[in-house]
């Protein structure tokens, strides 16, 4: 049993990224599938899908090709399982100077720092990505 996952989630696409694997699977959560929506579009992964097997719903993430884009992502969990850390719409700042951004799930859904300032919405700080 994963007591964290997306804390799990960020691990195995980090730990993948270190290996230079192309492709992870991954048990399906609608957190983790919202998470990867966000790093979808700000192209930090290439693609993902759900796939289903022997009535397992997993998740499949394509990940980029790091001799390629000579760029390796960094993934820091901020608020966890034992510290939920909440922040307002006008505490969510920059990530790494506007290089990196926020993850943030708000009553709006899970939707990037950036947008959350946009939208002034706060919630819970979930990770970092830059």
């Amino acid at each position: 049993m994963i007591i964290d996952p997306i804390g799990d989630l960020l691990t195995r696409i980090r730990n993948a990224y270190m290996a230079r694997i192309a492709e992870i699977k991954l048990p399906y959560s609608k957190i983790k599938s919202d998470i990867l929506k966000i790093l979808k579009k700000n192209k930090y992964v290439v693609d993902f899908e759900m796939v289903e097997e022997d009535n397992k719903k997993n998740l499949v993430v394509t990940l980029n090709d790091i001799k390629i884009t000579k760029y390796l992502p960094n993934f820091k969990r901020i608020s966890k399982p034992g510290q939920r850390i909440y922040v307002g719409s006008k505490d969510i700042k920059k990530s790494k100077n506007g290089k990196g951004i926020y993850v943030v799930s708000t009553p709006k859904g899970v939707i990037t720092g950036y947008e959350a300032r946009s939208l002034n919405v706060g919630g819970e700080l979930l990770c970092e990505v830059f």
